[in-house]
């Protein structure tokens, strides 16, 4: 799927062309956004475009890769500061407001392109769901390192209130719902 430039990692072109469908897709959505926009607003060449990603869909699953790096890179941060469990804890709750105001306002990237891509085994629909389940475990893994009770299900309802977070995010505005939500995990969590 991905095209390189040897050892010293993705080509710049290729790097464009993510950035440019991470804004565009995010911004107005997967299926409005079409392959000779791309190429303009990237800056390349259809040669170029199909060189690194012989169909839009490897570049909607190379976006979708760049998304759960990100969140994932996030938490790894967050890990390695050294917190406490439960400051840890604290740390997530917080980090995922920040997203929530100052990211993703438009809702969840994830969420969006499950709407965009129905078919449930679609390549698309299996990243997502792969990446929800790394986020979901992830939850998991930090609440019980806290010791806090029930960790599947408090995960699970983290994640519950994250998705509605976003979307209210969007609808309502996230420095609304930011406060709402915090405070709204916090006692899900009891903490």
């Amino acid at each position: 799927m991905a095209s390189t430039t040897g050892s010293r990692g993705p080509s710049e072109a290729r790097a464009r062309l993510i950035r440019t469908a991470t804004e565009l897709f995010y911004a107005e959505g997967i299926t409005a956004v079409g392959v000779e926009r791309l190429i303009a607003e990237a800056g390349v060449t259809r040669v170029t475009f199909y060189r690194h990603f012989p169909s839009k869909e490897d570049l909607v699953l190379a976006y979708l890769q760049a998304e759960d790096e990100a969140i994932q890179g996030a938490f790894a941060a967050a890990a390695a500061s050294g917190a406490e469990p439960r400051a840890l804890v604290e740390l997530v709750i917080q980090a995922l407001g920040d997203d929530i105001e100052r990211q993703h306002t438009r809702g969840c990237p994830f969420i969006n392109a499950a709407a965009e891509y129905p078919d449930a085994s679609s390549p698309i629909r299996k990243k997502i769901a792969e990446h929800r389940e790394w986020f979901r475990s992830t939850l998991e893994q930090v609440i019980t390192a806290a010791e806090l009770p029930d960790p599947a299900e408090k995960a699970g309802a983290l994640v519950l209130l994250r998705d509605a977070a976003m979307v209210g995010g969007y609808l309502d505005g996230p420095e609304a719902v930011r406060p709402t939500f915090e405070r709204t995990a916090r006692e899900v969590l009891g903490v």
